[in-house]
């Protein structure tokens, strides 16, 4: 006998991470880097990406939040990046719970450069 799971229900989809840069310079994709203050000031974040520590993040995500951050929809696809992955992986599945359609995982900011990706230190 095999057991069968749930559906799990929807989940965040990896990005190839050219694809992401073309669909942010199209406007088509909202990006969002993660990452802590210290880690954007040491190493930069990728230009046009929406800057929200995972620290604030439910607060800022949350459309039923006063904090909302304005430049986020729950019917835009967003793509979400922190150093590997991991975090961003943890901060799509609350934008899924939050009601956001369409949310994938770019991974690190590395992958974001390797495919040529813009990098601001601003």
């Amino acid at each position: 006998m095999f057991f069968k799971p749930r559906n799990p229900g929807p989940r965040v989809a990896p990005i190839d991470a050219a694809e992401a840069i073309k669909q942010v310079a199209a406007g088509t994709l909202t990006l969002i880097d993660i990452r802590d203050p210290s880690e954007i000031r040491a190493s930069g974040h990728a230009v046009g990406a929406l800057l929200i520590p995972l620290t604030v993040f439910r607060m800022k995500a949350d459309p039923a939040s006063p904090e909302h951050n304005p430049a986020l929809s729950v019917d835009k696809p967003v793509a979400l990046y922190c150093a590997s992955g991991a975090r961003s992986g943890m901060a799509g599945q609350m934008m899924l719970q939050m009601g956001y359609k369409q949310v994938h995982n770019l991974g690190g900011l590395h992958h974001w450069q390797m495919a040529g990706g813009a990098v601001t230190h601003s």
